[in-house]
């Protein structure tokens, strides 16, 4: 219980810095959203001044208030869960912008660093215990891929599979044409069409990593004196490689997923751009664009709660996983 409370103030402490950094970000950027939409009803008209007003208390930029007075009413709007209103989108809400393009991240970046993850872990686990074997020597293909930029990779996959061969979609993240949005097998299916390639880059370009790390953690576990003492007491192999040595081996590789998991919400901002993919990295990147502060903010908040949240879920989980730790605590 104490390192569960410990834990818990820690992330509690991280939460309201996080939400400060959040609110003074976005107000040291340069350029002002006010006089951006400003100017853009300026095209169609003359602008009062009882507009700009309204704009500014819209728009949580009000200058005749403080800075503090805006940090309390943005403290105050995240308790009653308003998020505000776009720019880019405007009228939209922020949370309804949100609310759109967030499953679309999480169902293509999260599935494909899951993936990336269960399959480079076992397949390290197996290079480490067979070294040599083709499995390890796989290892150097994969982080090649990962060395390679992330957007050239991106592209030249589009070229050769949806243009040379055309096996996949260009862009998109369904067939607007043909199927109708919905809980139905044709929509779905042309979701996980369209998001094939995508995912595919992203697991061709992160799968390295996680083998050579976990092959290296494994080599570094089996030279342990109780992994000795497991053969020598006559244990199968698999049992050891499983429970004995990837068991151990697999901690370091935990910590990373986690981040990694925090970071999904995030979007991969270079494959949402690369493929037109309609997810959140995609509005982060037309929210910067536009000086969107209200966005910006909201999506920072997803961003800062998920890799808190992914955090925090590994720190109980290490704490299961490794006794040590609540015995350190």
């Amino acid at each position: 219980m104490r390192h569960l409370t410990r834990k818990l103030g820690f992330y509690v402490v991280a939460l309201w810095a996080a939400l400060t950094v959040n609110f003074a970000i976005p107000r040291m950027m340069p350029g002002d959203p006010v006089e951006i939409m400003l100017s853009k009803m300026g095209q169609k008209g003359p602008v009062t001044a009882e507009t700009r007003k309204a704009i500014e208390a819209l728009l949580g930029a009000d200058s005749s208030r403080s800075i503090l007075a805006q940090y309390g009413d943005y403290l105050a709007g995240l308790a009653r869960g308003d998020l505000g209103v776009s720019l880019v989108f405007f009228p939209a809400p922020v949370s309804t912008i949100i609310g759109q393009t967030l499953p679309w991240t999480i169902g293509l970046i999260g599935l494909a660093t899951v993936i990336s993850f269960v399959t480079g872990v076992g397949l390290g686990t197996v290079a480490g215990w067979k070294r040599g074997s083709w499995t390890d020597n796989l290892i150097p293909v994969t982080t090649m891929f990962q060395s390679v930029p992330y957007f050239w990779l991106a592209l030249i996959l589009l070229f050769l599979l949806g243009s040379v061969y055309p096996v996949f979609p260009l862009n998109g993240g369904y067939d607007v044409y043909t199927v109708t949005p919905g809980w139905n097998g044709p929509f779905l299916g042309s979701v996980l069409y369209y998001g094939t390639l995508p995912a595919l880059t992203i697991i061709i370009s992160s799968i390295g990593g996680w083998m050579l790390g976990m092959r290296n953690m494994m080599v570094s576990t089996l030279s342990e004196d109780y992994m000795i003492t497991a053969e020598a007491k006559g244990l199968r192999p698999r049992k050891i490689m499983i429970r004995y040595a990837a068991r151990n081996a697999i901690l370091p590789s935990v910590s990373g997923f986690a981040i990694s998991l925090g970071f999904v919400v995030a979007g991969s901002i270079v494959t949402e751009a690369v493929f037109s993919y309609p997810g959140i990295g995609s509005a982060l990147l037309q929210a910067v664009g536009g000086n969107d502060y209200a966005l910006m903010q909201g999506i920072f908040l997803i961003i800062t709660l998920s890799v808190l949240g992914a955090n925090l879920l590994v720190d109980l989980l290490y704490s299961v996983v490794d006794p040590r730790i609540r015995t350190g605590s």
